[in-house]
């Protein structure tokens, strides 16, 4: 079922939110519940421009070509995904004294979106920190929306898990120090999404 599908993809796709909410708790950084939604809000958006670019392929290609080629977009960006985030246990970014950060740093370190070191996260760096994230999910939501999945349904999926797992990753930031959450939260959502592509691939 589609809603099975739309749930993995959901929760797999806010890992990241996860990590960020445990880093910004270890590093005792407040994200408000505003501010949450604001970042909930940009990844439903997000999600719901790539799958309406990945529906508007389906009218092109033949639907079991679609659905073959979702699946393996989302396999390669499971694969992609585990790779990146052994590879990228590299270096800590080093302490450049920049504004300008790439999504890959933000998404990286993300207590750096908290630009003016405020020891909370504003209007405008919420906004920063949910394009960051919202462009990080744009490949895989055009991979699930060719598969099939509801872009109704899974955005909205998407806004709410992202809300829960900013606050529940500040929770337990603050709380456990879950600092091994945050390190392996790319492999873990790349080997669900890696699951969901193959289950799609053969439904």
């Amino acid at each position: 079922m589609h809603i099975i599908s739309s749930l993995l993809f959901s929760f797999s796709a806010n890992i990241d939110n996860l990590a960020v909410g445990i880093a910004y708790g270890i590093k005792n950084l407040k994200i408000q519940f505003s501010k949450s939604l604001i970042i909930a809000f940009m990844s439903c958006i997000g999600t719901i421009v790539s799958m309406s670019f990945g529906k508007a392929l389906t009218h092109i290609i033949p639907i079991h070509i679609a659905n073959l080629l979702g699946s393996i977009i989302l396999i390669g960006f499971g694969f992609w995904s585990i790779w990146i985030t052994i590879k990228d246990k590299k270096e800590e970014l080093s302490e450049n004294n920049h504004t300008v950060l790439s999504y890959e740093e933000l998404l990286n370190t993300p207590e750096k979106a908290d630009v003016d070191k405020s020891g909370y996260i504003d209007f405008k760096e919420s906004l920063t920190l949910g394009f960051a994230l919202a462009i990080n999910n744009m490949g895989m939501g055009i991979g699930a929306s060719i598969t099939g999945l509801s872009v109704i349904i899974t955005s909205l999926l998407t806004f709410l898990f992202s809300v829960i797992f900013l606050s529940a990753g500040s929770y337990l930031g603050k709380k456990f120090l879950s600092n091994v959450i945050g390190k392996f939260a790319g492999i873990l959502s790349g080997v669900i999404i890696l699951l969901l592509g193959l289950y799609e691939m053969f439904i």
